[in-house]
């Protein structure tokens, strides 16, 4: 390994606040390994062996620009100038650290200091670059975004979506790789067969360099050339640094599975240790002053320790707990002007989308296909002559880095709206929604300035993969909202108001009403409030509460049987509005509650279950849920109505009147 730390344009200067920046980091570490053998801190990511790499990093980027670290990348936060108290607060899980105990370690980031923290499914980090960077580049920006992962994740789909992503929109992201020779304790023989990590930036149209990680000197020097180009002519790169992890995964995972010479090798490639040997025999550093350097950090960890040891633990109460899973709004709801059209479902939520982008001038949509072809359900038709294609902009195949891109985006400020060709693709980019835009405002403030539009519902003869209504699995995640509209003056004006909300949005589109219903709807720009049913009709005999599809179903069914009805449209099923609920139920004494989606586990049973806790002495009979059956939905016209519940709705509720 390359040890050349000649650079005559380095002055001695900025080969010692080189050397100071890796020996703070591996200090702290060294202090952190004893307090985790006293039990004062729950876990540690070691570092060690692998300093040069964020602290090189760091130094070359400017302190306005972006960085993305990981749990081995300490110089990465010490680098950035965050007071050590701080940083030790959040290791002790204290008040005056960064995600108020809620979150341990690394996985936290910071508006202040413009680092964005990781979570733990590691992939995910890329594609949130590609937003951060993809905003400079749209505010024409001449700035760069710096990334980590390990080459353990270059395994996950998450980098090679967000590889392409960046390659395909040009985008000024550095995708640095540490390669430090195990994932856990999996061998990289064990992890890929081609010779270097930057091998698969070829395959990408990707720029790519391999840098010797342990060269503090080779870091700085080829990642400041690199950023200074970038910022010029922006550009994805990636460089995979070559390294050791000298410690385990983590420390309760020990080193047994390393071979000890291969330990042994690598020990004598220390960052600092030879960095230091340098320094002496260019006579810029004596040990005079190696001590007094050593010693101000020395003091400066144990002063900060200890205004964090006597910082008292976490104290907060459930009310505060939950008044923190969602940024909160203040809602300033925009009346409708009377001047109506009557127009589609399909055709209110084109026009809701296109006036938020009128209101934003920022704000960008993502989807397949959305661009010049309108998406494949024609909403976004003409969007791209109008507002451009820099923000109406067609996406790969790829789910998952598009989501992780919106939160991006987010978090420099731009609201987005995600168009998933057909809701149940989300699928392939769960995780990015349930563990990051749903969390991250919870665990340490940033919220998740995001709108994901979901085509969903059967009906319309689309089979398993292109049918489902898969709000359940959403409903159940703290800190997603979800929108279900029936009629299109609903879905306009909740649409609207999915855009100005800061928090994550799920908006189901049913297909099956696309197209086929109608409605007088206001033509200008105006919002319905999340979180409030609709009551359709009165009555005093049962109280049908639906959502989607099944609002018309039961309209139908209640006209048939002239039944004297409340018919509560839910409209939004996160927030849910209880109150309205349980106002129905108490007044009419028996109720049905109608979902497309299959029976357990779907938001009827919860629903249910709350009627029965809050409402039990007002009731007449037992509730009644009905609901598709635990099965996928089939293709076949014939075999679809077997499967869709519309049909048992009308005889549940015949049985339930006579109860």
């Amino acid at each position: 390994m390359n040890f050349d730390y000649n650079k005559p344009d380095l002055e001695a200067s900025q080969l010692i606040d080189l050397y100071k920046a890796m020996l703070k980091s591996r200090m702290i570490e060294e202090k952190m390994l004893i307090l985790l053998r006293q039990g004062k801190i729950s876990k540690w990511f070691s570092g060690i062996g692998q300093e040069a790499i964020s602290s090189g990093i760091t130094l070359a980027m400017k302190e306005d620009e972006y960085i993305l670290p990981m749990h081995r990348n300490l110089s990465v936060f010490t680098n950035r100038k965050i007071p050590l108290n701080r940083l030790f607060s959040q290791w002790q899980g204290k008040m005056n650290g960064f995600t108020k105990g809620r979150d341990r370690s690394f996985h936290f980031g910071t508006q202040e200091f413009k680092i964005v923290g990781m979570i733990s499914h590691l992939g995910p980090q890329l594609g949130v670059a590609n937003g951060i960077a993809l905003a400079h580049k749209l505010r024409k920006e001449q700035k760069v975004t710096a990334v980590f992962s390990g080459e353990g994740a270059t395994s996950e789909g998450d980098f090679h979506e967000a590889l392409n992503v960046a390659a395909v929109w040009e985008l000024p992201v550095l995708f640095c790789i540490e390669n430090n020779g195990y994932g856990l304790s999996t061998p990289i023989s064990e992890q890929f067969k081609c010779e270097h990590i930057a091998d698969k930036g070829k395959g990408y149209g990707m720029e790519s360099h391999i840098i010797n990680g342990n060269n503090i000197v080779e870091v700085y020097s080829k990642v400041s050339e690199l950023a200074k180009s970038i910022r010029k002519n922006p550009r994805p790169v990636l460089l995979e640094f070559k390294t050791f992890r000298m410690r385990g995964h983590e420390e309760a995972s020990g080193t047994k599975y390393v071979p000890k010479d291969l330990l042994n090798e690598w020990s004598r490639k220390d960052p600092i240790l030879n960095f230091q040997e340098y320094l002496r025999n260019q006579d810029i550093l004596d040990e005079k002053e190696e001590v007094v350097i050593k010693t101000e950090i020395a003091h400066e960890i144990n002063d900060n320790l200890e205004m964090a040891f006597q910082e008292k633990e976490v104290e907060s109460t459930l009310e505060k707990e939950l008044g923190d899973v969602y940024k909160p709004l203040d809602f300033k709801q925009v009346d409708p002007d009377k001047k109506t059209s009557k127009i589609r479902l399909v055709d209110a939520i084109s026009q809701g989308l296109y006036q938020s982008m009128e209101r934003h001038e920022e704000m960008v949509i993502m989807g397949q296909d959305i661009a010049s072809y309108g998406g494949v359900f024609k909403i976004t038709e003409g969007f791209a002559a109008k507002f451009g294609p820099e923000r109406v902009r067609n996406t790969p195949i790829c789910e998952s880095s598009i989501i992780e891109a919106s939160f991006g985006l987010s978090v420099s400020g731009i609201k987005s709206v995600v168009e998933l060709q057909f809701g149940d693709f989300v699928s392939t980019g769960f995780n990015p929604v349930v563990n990051l835009l749903a969390k991250s405002y919870y665990r340490w403030g940033q919220h998740s300035d995001v709108v994901l539009r979901m085509p969903c519902g059967a009906g319309v003869g689309a089979g398993p993969f292109h049918s489902q209504t898969n709000e359940a699995w959403f409903t159940k995640t703290p800190g997603l909202k979800v929108v279900y509209p029936a009629f299109p003056a609903d879905a306009k004006g909740l649409l609207a108001a999915a855009v100005e909300d800061p928090n994550p949005v799920m908006f189901f589109e049913h297909k099956q009403l696309y197209r086929s219903v109608y409605q007088e709807v206001p033509d200008d720009y105006y919002t319905i409030p999340l979180g409030k049913a609709s009551l359709i009709q009165e009555g005093e005999e049962v109280s049908v509460i639906s959502y989607g599809a099944g609002v018309h179903w039961a309209l139908g069914s209640l006209k048939n049987l002239n039944v004297r009805a409340d018919l509560l449209d839910l409209r939004s099923l996160q927030p849910l509005d209880t109150e309205s609920i349980y106002n129905s139920v108490k007044k009419t004494g028996k109720v049905i509650i109608l979902q497309e989606d299959s029976l357990f586990g779907g938001i009827a049973s919860d629903i249910s279950a709350m009627i029965c806790e809050n409402c039990f002495e007002f009731l007449d009979a037992p509730v009644v849920r009905v609901a598709s059956p635990e099965m996928p939905i089939p293709f076949a016209k014939n075999l679809e109505e077997i499967y869709l519940p519309n049909k048992r709705f009308e005889s549940a509720l015949k049985d339930l009147l006579i109860y």
